[in-house]
């Protein structure tokens, strides 16, 4: 057990020294691993007397600081006679004394008068200070400013952002397919699914079936030589977007190109569309190396191709506004290219973007540097093209982009943003029901006290970017707002603790993000979560999130869906657990003790999957959306194994079919008062395989499997129109959300 000094000062830095595990035992940090988290954060707890050392000069600075490097106000909302504007009813409570003023961004300074002042003292690192009231007039608007004080001759200014208190929800509720875009294939794709692919499936999901929205993965960007993670969560850069989606005839310069380069262009799609329908391996592992080499190809070919003088100036406007961010991130590819995708493997001279080498390099690699912009060029076209496309076709939210918790150490974010991140850490997440030895993402956690210098600048671009062309955003791990389990190099698992944020600061960068872009936010708040951040989630109007499998009450049993969230996106599941039919035939289960992820024997798993699912069914059976003659038969009470309906689907035996427990499970949702309803894809259709089994690499083809049905059938965006597995599976949801059928093509 950690001595009190090294536990308060672990305190002062949000790291954790207990926590309450997935089965709700109280767990102890060992001293090593606190000492380990604090060093990564630049402070000094090797021995008793520089944790006192550190704990006094905290108190010398909590005493004399002025301000923090970042301050935030509440908005009032917009009315008829003014716009939205820092709330005068609720004062600032700074330090700051003498005179303080704000530099309004768009031009003009405020003078701010010090009200009513009180001691404020901190217990913890005995310290008192004089806290004084600051009220902000109401012409301040919405958005970011700089905040100054000046006591004598000593000057400070920070960050202040007016955010708005809430963000508004739609109107309406809403429904609309989740999808891992790679693996929706259409006869005209390369191989993976892509940008066109998006458009064409918003287009036909919002006009034939209404949805409101199309859920999608990550598409940030990947290496841009071979070999390409397949994990759209591990990305080079989340700044950035992946050129491996875009589809190469709708850019622009491919009507341009002359005759013979159209005809290799042709070649190569011809050769990646080989194995969409029957031929070779139509339903095996997709091979991102292949297309991108075919891809990359074809669009080195257009980038050569004639672009006109409006253009041009397109271009170069696109490249000045993304400024420096875009000029490492290229630069970073041009690299890579060269010296492989881990920058941590490059010569010396070329690990910090700022040295002269890496401005001696780029000059070099014009050419590549250049080709590297305008891919993101023609990305950003595209993206913008698919969510106008989902606007078009009806949808109220559109496309909902996903937001990964971090980036690869070795990639463009880490290599750019190098000082923002805590060396010597990483993210994963402690052990829980279906991850049973704790999760090691290799992802290099944010530096809390740095991003915090640095006002958040870092995560705004990235924030702003993923919401250019997104009607919503979904935070991956939510919880990344408000702490993260950091796991020290070496160590397992399970060795770590976990690290706190300034959780209401980050949700308000990220509200106000999103309240700018007009967009819903979902936070995917699963798994172990703090007390108070759901509530923080839904007090700023943010969505959270409900998987069928895991909504039960106090005794155990399913949470009946008068129960569930309003503010929630409610699904049935989530692409780390099977799909519904996998799930059904204990899929899961067989797979994790086939990779050895276990830790209790296969047969305890069985019967406490079988006694989950019996009450589930019997739930969807007593609200008549299932009619099976299970429970008239008493099968359910006798066990689903014994009975051999875990292993055939409830097929035959219980009178019912897997697609009728699909199409139940749906009409759940839909009972549920959730104004947000994600079904997935994978569901609609029948797949049975697993997009991701957390805990693995190589073991499973993570990330890699490609749509198809039940019958391992490989399915195209062509077969949804007319296939009635999906009609069936969203039938309900459709008719409790819009109160109509869904019509079909011409209708």
């Amino acid at each position: 057990m950690a001595d009190l000094d090294l536990i308060e000062l672990a305190g002062e830095y949000r790291v954790g020294t207990a926590y309450t595990d997935w089965r709700g035992r109280h767990v102890e940090v060992p001293p090593d691993t606190i000492r380990a988290v604090l060093a990564a954060m630049d402070v000094d707890a090797s021995s008793p007397a520089s944790v006192r050392a550190e704990l006094r000069r905290l108190g010398e600075e909590w005493s004399t600081r002025l301000l923090p490097p970042v301050v935030v106000h509440p908005a009032v909302a917009a009315s008829s006679h003014r716009p939205a504007g820092a709330s005068p009813a609720e004062p600032l409570r700074l330090p700051a004394a003498g005179r303080v003023w704000v530099e309004l961004d768009g031009g003009g300074v405020v003078p701010l008068s010090a009200g009513p002042s009180a001691r404020r003292r901190h217990e913890t690192l005995g310290r008192d200070r004089e806290e004084h009231e600051l009220r902000l007039p109401p012409d301040i608007p919405v958005g970011w400013h700089r905040l100054h004080a000046e006591r004598g001759a000593h000057h400070e200014s920070a960050a202040l952002l007016v955010a708005p208190r809430r963000l508004e929800p739609p109107a309406a509720r809403a429904w609309g397919l989740m999808a891992q875009l790679y693996s929706v294939r259409s006869e005209a794709s390369w191989g993976l699914g892509d940008l066109r692919d998006l458009a064409d499936l918003a287009t036909w999901s919002g006009d034939e079936l209404g949805a409101g929205f199309v859920l999608i993965n990550p598409l940030h960007a990947t290496e841009p030589v071979r070999p390409i993670g397949p994990s759209p969560y591990f990305p080079m850069s989340r700044r950035f977007a992946a050129p491996l989606y875009l589809r190469v005839e709708d850019v622009p310069e491919y009507a341009a190109i002359a005759e013979d380069d159209r005809r290799r262009v042709d070649g190569l799609a011809a050769l990646m569309r080989n194995g969409a329908r029957g031929r070779g391996d139509a339903t095996g592992p997709l091979d991102r190396d292949s297309v991108w080499a075919a891809k990359l190809s074809a669009l080195e070919i257009l980038h050569r191709g004639p672009r006109t003088a409006a253009e041009e100036a397109e271009f170069a406007a696109f490249r000045a506004g993304e400024g420096a961010a875009l000029t490492d991130f290229v630069t970073w590819c041009a690299l890579a290219e060269e010296h492989g995708a881990d920058w941590r493997d490059w010569p010396a001279e070329l690990r910090d973007p700022r040295s002269p080498s890496v401005a001696a390099a780029r000059d070099r690699l014009a050419g590549r540097v250049d080709l590297h912009a305008w891919l993101q060029w023609r990305l950003d076209g595209q993206l913008g093209a698919a969510q106008r496309s989902a606007r078009e076709a009806g949808m109220a939210i559109g496309v909902v982009h996903d937001l990964a918790v971090g980036v690869h150490p070795g990639g463009a974010d880490a290599w750019t943003y190098r000082a923002m991140f805590a060396s010597g850490m990483r993210v994963g997440a402690p052990p829980d029901e279906f991850n049973q030895r704790g999760q090691d993402w290799g992802q290099p956690p944010w530096h809390p006290g740095r991003l915090a210098a640095a006002e958040y600048g870092p995560y705004r671009e990235i924030l702003a970017y993923a919401l250019r062309h997104a009607g919503g955003l979904r935070l991956d791990h939510a919880m990344q707002v408000s702490r993260l389990w950091w796991i020290p190099e070496g160590a397992a698992a399970d060795q770590g603790t976990y690290v706190g944020y300034d959780r209401p600061t980050l949700l308000d960068v990220l509200c106000s993000e999103t309240a700018r872009a007009g967009a819903v936010l979902i936070g995917e708040d699963l798994g172990v979560v703090e007390p108070g951040f759901r509530e923080d989630l839904a007090g700023r109007g943010a969505f959270t999130t409900s998987l069928l499998w895991f909504e039960r009450d106090e005794r155990g049993a399913p949470l009946p869906p008068e129960r569930w969230r309003e503010l929630c996106l409610a699904t049935v599941g989530t692409h780390d657990m099977p799909p519904i039919t996998g799930f059904l035939h204990g899929d899961h289960i067989e797979l994790r003790n086939r990779l050895g992820l276990l830790t209790r024997p296969v047969a305890e798993e069985l019967a406490e999957h079988e006694r989950a699912l019996a009450d589930w069914i019997k739930s969807l059976t007593e609200l008549g959306l299932l009619e099976l003659g299970l429970l008239e038969d008493g099968l359910l009470e006798h066990g689903l194994l014994e009975h051999g309906l875990l292993e055939h689907g409830l097929l035959e035996q219980g009178g019912g079919s897997d697609r009728e427990i699909v199409a139940a499970l749906h009409a759940f949702l839909a009972r549920t008062p959730a104004r947000l309803i994600g079904i997935s894809l994978a569901d609609a259709v029948g797949e049975r395989r697993t997009q991701n089994q957390p805990g693995t690499t190589d073991e499973y083809p993570n990330w890699r499997v490609p749509l198809a049905d039940a019958e391992g059938r490989a399915v195209l965006l062509e077969d949804l129109r007319d296939d009635p597995d999906v009609r069936t599976a969203v039938a309900a949801v459709i008719n409790a959300v819009s109160g109509r059928e869904p019509r079909r093509a011409g209708e």
